[in-house]
């Protein structure tokens, strides 16, 4: 099946007595046992639940793996994943991550005995360099948030196997429509399901999509341990959204791509990230490893006074803080996703007070793009 049917039709296992077309939302947080040596399919929503099970055998299906786990957050699937590792483990992940991925990872995972290095995946090299005999795990965000690293997936995966090293990919910013990490050698998929999955800002979700049969049943073990599972209704509203992914996926791209070249022409934005542009550092790379380019960018404008004028005056776009979503946001990375960054760090990185992020939505790219030119020049 092509993707744009798996969408719709990747699991349709859907059996009961009304013949319903959508998966209904199974509502139970327990089930009847049928005897006491009769094995059930379902005891307790925290193991398994219809909906979300329907939904989890659709994003496996989508990202080519062997099992999907729904969690009620993205952040929630990142800490069951890195349960798989003991103490004395030492992880390599991309220095431009996620202000909470960091923030797990700087002061939960390392007080737990977790040692990370912070590295710029997009330099191979650089990544070999830092490989040392208790390197168990390369963490990798491509492209990265905010700043649009790029980092050649299936060369990272042949240097992590080579030194007994697994690979996880987030893969929230381009969903497996646009790129797909097993098929590059990844060995752990995950998303914030809140943002491109869902697509709509109404429901949180967090997933861990397994390569293999025996990562699928460590995860699970961890899962029904932990909780944190994505309730059914989420569960509904997320597989919902998925049914339209190629459709806004495709409108978002073509929609941030002239937006990104718009951006450009402007005098007062002296920075723009944006994947899909021939100029940009990742351009490369990405045409290699997938089939498009997303619909975020960052800017850098000329002033603080500027960027806030601009979070000011927009009348389409919504200052926010998230992505993936029909509606265009633009959000303030040093006061929202990376406000416990460290400000020396923030501005090493180039995140300060003149850089803003845009997430493009479906709306007309015109009317984005004249949104945005009233708020840059002051004339709304």
């Amino acid at each position: 099946m092509n993707f744009e049917t798996l969408c719709l039709h990747a699991d349709n296992n859907i059996s009961d007595e009304w013949g319903t077309l959508s998966m209904p939302i199974c509502q139970s947080a327990t089930f009847v046992h049928k005897g006491v040596d009769v094995p059930s399919e379902y005891s307790y929503s925290r193991l398994s639940n219809p909906t979300r099970r329907h939904l989890e055998n659709t994003v496996a299906a989508l990202e080519g793996g062997y099992a999907a786990y729904a969690f009620s957050t993205g952040m929630t699937a990142i800490t069951v994943a890195m349960m798989l590792f003991e103490p004395g483990t030492h992880v390599i992940a991309t220095d431009d991550l996620y202000g909470g991925a960091l923030r797990l990872f700087r002061n939960v995972c390392n007080r737990n005995g977790i040692e990370f290095d912070f590295t710029d995946t997009s330099d191979p090299e650089e990544v070999e360099k830092r490989i040392r005999p208790n390197t168990r795990l390369i963490y990798i965000e491509s492209p990265s948030n905010p700043l649009m690293q790029v980092t050649d997936i299936q060369r990272v995966c042949n240097i992590a196997h080579a030194n007994g090293a697994y690979v996880f990919v987030d893969n929230t910013f381009l969903t497996p429509y646009y790129q797909r990490p097993f098929e590059l050698g990844a060995d752990i998929v995950l998303h914030s399901g809140t943002k491109y999955l869902g697509g709509h800002n109404d429901a949180l979700a967090g997933f861990v999509v397994c390569a293999t049969k025996e990562l699928a049943e460590r995860v699970l073990y961890y899962s029904k341990t932990i909780g944190g599972q994505l309730a059914p209704f989420d569960s509904f509203l997320i597989e919902r959204g998925i049914k339209t992914l190629p459709i806004r996926m495709d409108r978002i791209s073509e929609n941030a791509l002239k937006i990104a070249k718009y951006l450009k022409t402007e005098p007062k934005i002296k920075k723009v990230y944006y994947v899909g542009l021939e100029d940009s550092k990742g351009f490369g790379i990405m045409k290699k490893q997938s089939r498009g380019f997303g619909g975020m960018i960052s800017v850098e404008v000329e002033s603080a006074e500027l960027a806030r004028r601009i979070l000011a005056q927009i009348r389409i776009f919504r200052y926010a803080e998230s992505l993936g979503g029909v509606d265009s946001l633009i959000t303030y990375p040093m006061l929202q996703t990376h406000a416990d960054v460290p400000k020396e760090e923030r501005d090493a990185r180039g995140i300060n007070d003149r850089f803003l992020r845009i997430s493009v939505g479906i709306e007309n790219a015109d009317d984005l793009i004249d949104d945005l030119k009233q708020a840059i020049n002051g004339n709304g």
